[in-house]
């Protein structure tokens, strides 16, 4: 547990779209409000101006949390500063570090711009650590993965950590708080799914999206459905397949296609075995529920 001084945050971006940062200030304005005042959020890109990150680095004084956003890479063609990499800087920084956080999937292990740069160089932050810098962290990294991530799990992450000083992490570095879950549960289309009455094309308000669509849920670990993206509403609510972004094997070929071989899907629902899927599949479709197939009609 921390004392009653604010922790400090550094938000460090890398290769990026910017799309985390844009999901934090997308959060429920009470939470916003909490978080600065909880946290001293003393170096943005884009949202601070007090201080730089030169200054920063000059400084005697740690970084409780540092946040990075974006893939690293030491390739010279992408912006340094100081002349130095972005791989160098980052890791200058982790040298003041007590608690390391990847926000999204870039961070993460690379996620798109590893996928369709196709450079080795570019790597997620556990892998871009030099050796010295391994053991130095109070805590494993966090990885937030998600494109983006949904800004609650950047803030119930640092608040478990300020208050706790440790969280659970599954096998990929991810808190089991938030990742234990699938984003098929919750999802309000699990009847659907249940009797294998499919949606047909994206925006439709019923059916499933799982068989035809390509929908990730049943696959995908994540809190979507049970915290909400502006409180509200999630992919799937409103027609829109789940395309699996906090998992490592994002982004995939056909994202919005169900691979199947003679009409049954590659890949079943995690922790359920084929056979038993194959054989719950076959009996759910030798029934028609008139109640399910009129809602979709309609």
């Amino acid at each position: 547990m921390m004392g009653n001084k604010k922790p400090t945050i550094v938000w460090f971006q890398a290769i990026t779209c910017n799309g985390n940062t844009h999901s934090l200030l997308s959060a429920n304005d009470n939470r916003m409000k909490l978080f600065l005042n909880s946290f001293d959020l003393i170096y943005h890109p884009s949202l601070t101006t007090d201080i730089t990150l030169e200054e920063i680095l000059k400084t005697n004084k740690k970084i409780d949390f540092l946040l990075v956003e974006g893939a690293i890479t030491s390739n010279e063609r992408f912006y340094s500063l100081s002349n130095q990499s972005i791989h160098k800087l980052f890791n200058k920084l982790v040298k003041k570090t007590n608690y390391l956080i990847a926000v999204g999937s870039c961070a993460s292990y690379g996620g798109l711009h590893a996928r369709f740069e196709q450079n080795e160089d570019i790597r997620g932050i556990q892998d871009s650590l030099d050796s010295e810098n391994l053991y130095i962290l109070k805590h494993p990294i966090v990885n937030l993965t998600g494109c983006p991530v949904h800004p609650e799990w950047i803030f119930q992450t640092l608040f478990s950590l300020k208050e706790y000083g440790k969280m659970q992490l599954d096998d990929e570095g991810r808190p089991k708080e938030l990742y234990y879950d699938l984003a098929h549960h919750g999802c309000t289309r699990n009847e659907y799914f249940e009797w294998k009455v499919e949606a047909h094309s994206f925006g439709e308000k019923e059916g499933c999206l799982f068989y035809s669509q390509g929908c990730r849920g049943p696959m995908t670990h994540s809190s979507c459905n049970r915290i909400l993206w502006n409180e509200v509403n999630t992919k799937t609510r409103v027609g829109m397949p789940c395309i699996g972004c906090t998992e490592f094997d994002f982004p995939r070929d056909n994202m919005f296609e169900t691979k199947k071989n003679i009409g049954i899907p590659d890949e079943v629902p995690l922790a359920v075995p084929k056979r038993a899927y194959l054989s719950l599949t076959g009996i759910a479709k030798t029934f028609k529920i008139d109640r399910l197939n009129k809602k979709l009609i309609d």
